[in-house]
């Protein structure tokens, strides 16, 4: 599985960003795909999680009521809608794979794709 994400930016204090994380190879659809972070000088965390169905989401409790997990199976392509974001949210965003989405919640994955850099400015 190849992953690719894209959308990262800059944004001020408050505003809304979204990402993407496209998904290919053979069996790509099967796999839960996930959100993770990481800011400078801190370890990478889990960020959210959707099923390979989509009906399925975990987050992370400091993202809880501000970002939004979806994905759209014709296009195996997971997205991440950030809301209300905060100076705390800058980091590299990385998007991965994984066949069980509690793996993933627990911060590993099978597959991972490069970085979007999210830079939220005050």
């Amino acid at each position: 599985v190849q992953l690719q994400a894209s959308g990262g930016g800059l944004v001020q204090t408050g505003g809304s960003l979204g990402l993407s994380c496209a998904a290919s190879g053979d069996t790509a659809s099967n796999y839960a795909l996930a959100w993770f972070r990481q800011a400078p000088g801190k370890e990478r965390e889990f960020v959210a999680a959707i099923g390979w169905s989509g009906s399925i989401q975990f987050y992370a409790d400091f993202v809880k009521g501000r970002f939004t997990i979806s994905r759209d199976n014709a296009k195996i392509t997971a997205y991440l809608q950030m809301n209300s974001l905060k100076s705390e949210d800058t980091a590299v965003y990385y998007c991965a794979a994984s066949l069980t989405i509690l793996k993933m919640k627990s911060g590993a994955a099978d597959y991972w794709g490069q970085g979007t850099q999210v830079t939220v400015s005050s």
